[in-house]
């Protein structure tokens, strides 16, 4: 509560010094003279505070952060939120893919730019890998927290996180950082760095750079850090002792389900689901315990603990090459190429795989593990019989994804007939490779020991015989299962220049086109198709393209000295998608014209009003649109059975399997949005400002949450269908997940920071405040048109929570050869995921649990001494105090139980040390 009083109290602080200094102070500034590109228009300006909220970082203030990574540097900034992050990959196949998300609007609606042209996606959509970002090279990072809709292209609903890379540079640089967490050896990360640039554009005419960096990052397990290491965790709250079941029931020694045969007019028996060895021994072996779901009737059993096996953090390699060269062709041309490489490494390691078998009614293992805990009725109508099996003697389940990401531009940019031109080609792809290293086991193989009985499924963990083990290393599969790319072909044309003369300076005006082309495709390897992977579904085979035509005009209006407009207009056309696959289009073509107005008010030199107001419009994704029916993987929590069935029905709760589908009916999503601001700058010693923002999104396309669909599944019962377990051939509900247009959502928010700066006799002190302060963040819920909900605080149908209060404090003290500084990061406390959880002092279980998970707050410290001028050494220590994440019992977003890494970071105390050498 003294958390949240203080981060309001900051808000109101900064809005009040805004507004007395306003009053109280008027020093003329002196305004620069030079001529730049800003970020978000087309027209070069001289660089002042524009019509639109930019947020800059400088390369000194990025290497003040410590961030060891672009995903790192963005995703603590408090503009940032509803980003994807890299501990995601523990139990997904993103391959450690990071995003970026302004104003928690989403990932898809942010729009990352390297030199201010687009790169190749992941997957089927718009959203940029991070990891594609070659960190080394960049330059400073403008961040445009308003949606630019002419330049850049309509679907920027959110804004634009352009990187701009080095240039011009003569002599080499060697950066190198090592850094550890201080809570033992794992977790450690490394870099090093080298750039070097020839030629000088003023006076030789030409310039060639080149960048190359390796990062490596040692893994984490999950028992290496105690918040995190066990899914059977048990807790207290308000006197009372819990504890929270996220087991599987898919265990070692295995479980088993059986169904009866129901004929008509017979009292239905429902399907049961036990351990023989709990119900033979009367408790649970190693890594199980008794699930809080057992009901002594259709559920007793035990359940494995697959939290001690996984990874919390996964390894990675990660290598990036940017070379960038320039050549004047006379006094008023320069061509241009930019190529980017990267090659990022990911290992991710989780819990051993699930084995589901057929027992075959009447065999010896019937006979000795399933007969004997069986009823007579029971025995009398046995219909199917299979053991839910964990491989733990396979190992962790290994998945190398390999990902690159290849970029390209050629262009040219100069004056002609009083025109200011660029134009350039873009070849960019992203591609993946996913293999599996470990732990999946070949179908034959795995099929010949469970025929043969030459290994125990129903054996504890330690108990099979060398020779067993000698067959389980041979049966294991390793080889690749995918492949996938994302290509965009690209070619741009723009323009501007003066129109003619009015009060405040010479109006100006600013054309462009540009046409974009997107193929995505994936191949499932002929071992994936082939069936060569025991209970494995192949991935979908897909091979999609669609293009974009885009025109835009821009109009800067100086009206007076004071104030200046700026009129935007942008037509899009999207063509429908070309299913090379299935062999025709899907979807139909959209088109739409957008706008954008905005206007800054300057009635002093240290006082600017800004504000604007336009439109977006943005296509669902191609796979939204056009992906077949495919297996997606499990729920995320365990589930009783949603619609009563006495044979599709699993035993008591457990998770059920996900499919995923295109929906060829969705509406492009479209956009309303304003801001409105102010900066003052009073003196050099004092600065500060605000920006309003707003944006309303309408048929936002989004997917009913396995949350909204076990609450009301009479209303989503379209969405549980069946599907069969190719192991067994036993068929049971399923959750569909299918984009739907959800209807609307409206964010609104407040930017605001204040920087203060003092000269001392030793030194220069600078301290920035600033933060983001949310007022809504409302979206109606997934299939339906007006049922508003919203993730304040709370964490929401959307399985993620939108924080009021994202603070953070930076503080620099510079005295010459030395520099300190220090960083403060906050974010609220909030109200968690529902969950079930059992009462340890009664022993009932208790539905709809939410904690109340309280703030976060860290505290990071970085020296900085400059040896020469040559030579400069950085050394650091992140979350000084260590805080652990706190607890939370949301099922979703990773395999880590325990805690949420999207919103704490599970490295704990860290130093690290950087040094940088010039020559």
């Amino acid at each position: 509560m003294f958390n949240e009083k203080m981060s309001v109290r900051a808000v109101r602080l900064a809005l009040g010094l805004v507004s007395t200094l306003a009053v109280a102070h008027g020093v003329a500034q002196e305004a620069p003279i030079q001529r730049v590109e800003v970020t978000g228009s087309a027209i070069k300006r001289i660089n002042v505070e524009g019509a639109l909220p930019i947020q800059t970082l400088t390369q000194e203030a990025i290497a003040k952060t410590g961030a060891n990574s672009v995903a790192e540097l963005l995703q603590t900034l408090p503009a940032m939120q509803g980003f994807t992050i890299g501990a995601i990959a523990a139990g997904t196949n993103s391959g450690g893919r990071v995003s970026a998300s302004i104003h928690d609007i989403g990932e898809s609606y942010t729009l990352v730019l390297l030199n201010g042209r687009r790169l190749a996606p992941q997957g089927s959509g718009s959203t940029v890998n991070l990891q594609a970002i070659p960190m080394s090279a960049v330059e400073r990072v403008e961040i445009l927290t308003d949606g630019a809709s002419a330049l850049y292209g309509s679907d920027a609903i959110a804004g634009v996180i352009n990187f701009v890379l080095k240039k011009n540079q003569q002599g080499g640089d060697i950066e190198a950082n090592y850094s550890q967490p201080t809570a033992g050896q794992a977790g450690g990360s490394r870099y090093i760095a080298a750039t070097y640039g020839m030629g000088d554009l003023d006076t030789d005419g030409w310039n060639v750079l080149a960048s190359y960096r390796r990062d490596e990052q040692d893994q984490i397990r999950s028992t290496e850090r105690d918040f995190a290491n066990t899914a059977f965790r048990k807790f207290s709250r308000n006197g009372t002792n819990y504890v929270y079941d996220n087991t599987s029931t898919a265990s070692v020694p295995a479980n088993v389900t059986v169904a009866f045969r129901n004929p008509a007019g017979v009292a239905a028996l429902p399907s049961v689901g036990f351990s023989p060895y709990l119900l033979a021994n009367n408790n649970c072996p190693t890594l199980t315990v008794p699930s809080i779901n057992n009901n002594g009737t259709t559920a007793r059993n035990c359940t494995f603990d697959y939290i001690q096996t996984v990874e919390m953090v996964p390894e990675n390699k990660r290598d990036s090459l940017f070379l960038k060269g320039t050549k004047k062709l006379g006094d008023n041309w320069e061509a241009f190429t930019d190529i980017a490489y990267s090659r990022f490494d990911l290992t991710a390691r989780i819990a051993p795989n699930t084995a589901p078998f057929t027992i075959v009614a009447g065999s010896p293992q019937f006979n000795q593990y399933v007969a004997p805990f069986l009823t007579a009725t029971q025995l009398g109508r046995v219909n199917t019989v299979s053991g839910n099996y964990r491989a733990y003697d396979w190992g962790t389940r290994d998945s190398q994804t390999i990902t690159e990401s290849k970029h390209a531009v050629a262009g040219v940019e100069g004056e002609f007939a009083g025109w200011n031109i660029n134009s350039a080609l873009t070849w960019s792809e992203n591609s993946i490779d996913e293999r599996y290293v470990g732990g999946y086991m070949k179908n034959a193989e795995f099929r010949n020991m469970l025929t043969n009985r030459l290994f125990d499924p129903f054996a504890p963990i330690g108990a099979q015989s060398e020779a067993t083990q000698k067959l389980i290393d041979a049966s294991i599969f390793n080889g690749s299962i995918r492949e996938a790319s994302t290509t965009l072909k690209a070619a741009d044309v723009r323009g501007s220049r003066e129109l003619f003369a009015l009060s405040g300076g010479a109006a100006q005006l600013a054309l462009g086109a540009d046409y974009r082309e997107y193929h995505y495709q994936q191949d499932p390897s002929a071992d994936a198709v082939n069936g060569v992977i025991y209970n494995f579904n192949a991935p979908a085979r897909y091979d999609m393209k669609r293009d974009n035509v885009g025109a835009f005009a821009e109009v800067l209006a100086p009206l007076t000295k004071q104030i200046e407009v700026t009129a935007a207009l942008r037509y899009d056309s999207i063509s429908a998608i070309d299913d090379g696959v299935r062999g025709r289009k899907v979807g139909s073509d959209q088109s739409k014209t957008t706008y954008k107005v905005s206007a800054r008010y300057q009635p002093m030199p240290e006082l600017l009003f800004r504000g604007s107001y336009g439109t977006g419009f943005k296509a669902p994704d191609m796979l939204s649109l056009a992906q077949p029916t495919v297996n997606a993987g499990f729920t995320a929590s365990s589930w009783a059975c949603p619609i009563a069935d006495a044979t599709l029905c699993r035993p008591g709760s457990t998770q059920y399997n996900v499919l995923s589908t295109g929906n060829e009916d969705l509406r492009p999503e479209t956009s309303k949005q304003f801001t409105v601001g102010m900066r003052f700058e009073p003196s050099p010693r004092f600065s500060a400002g605000l920006d309003l923002w707003d944006v309303k999104i309408k048929d936002a396309v989004s997917a009913v949450s396995e949350q909204q669909a076990w609450a009301d599944p009479v209303t989503f019962r379209a969405l549980f269908q069946t599907y069969t377990e190719p192991a067994t051939g036993n068929t049971y509900w399923a959750f569909l997940q299918s984009s739907v247009n959800i209807g609307k959502t409206h964010n609104r928010g407040i930017d605001w920071d204040m920087t203060g700066r003092q000269r001392f006799g030793f030194g220069t002190w600078t301290t920035t405040l600033n933060g983001t302060y949310m007022m809504k963040s409302d979206y109606t819920r997934a299939g339906t048109a007006n049922d508003w909900t919203n993730s304040m605080n709370y964490f929401g149908t959307n399985n993620a929570v939108t924080f009021r209060h994202i603070v953070r404090l930076s503080s620099s003290l510079d005295t010459g050869k030395l520099s300190n500084s220090l960083i403060v990061n906050y974010r609220n406390g909030y109200v968690d995921a529902a969950a079930t959880v059992r009462n340890l002092d009664t022993g009932r279980n208790e539905t709809g649990f939410r904690l109340d998970v309280p703030s976060f707050l860290t505290i990071d410290w970085q020296g900085r001494y400059t040896f020469t001028e040559n030579f400069i050494l950085r050394a650091g220590m992140k979350n000084i105090a260590d805080r652990k994440p706190p607890l939370s019992l949301r099922a979703s977003s990773g395999h880590q139980v325990g805690f949420d890494p999207r919103y704490a970071d599970p490295l704990g105390r860290q130093l690290y040390v950087t040094g940088n050498y010039k020559f």
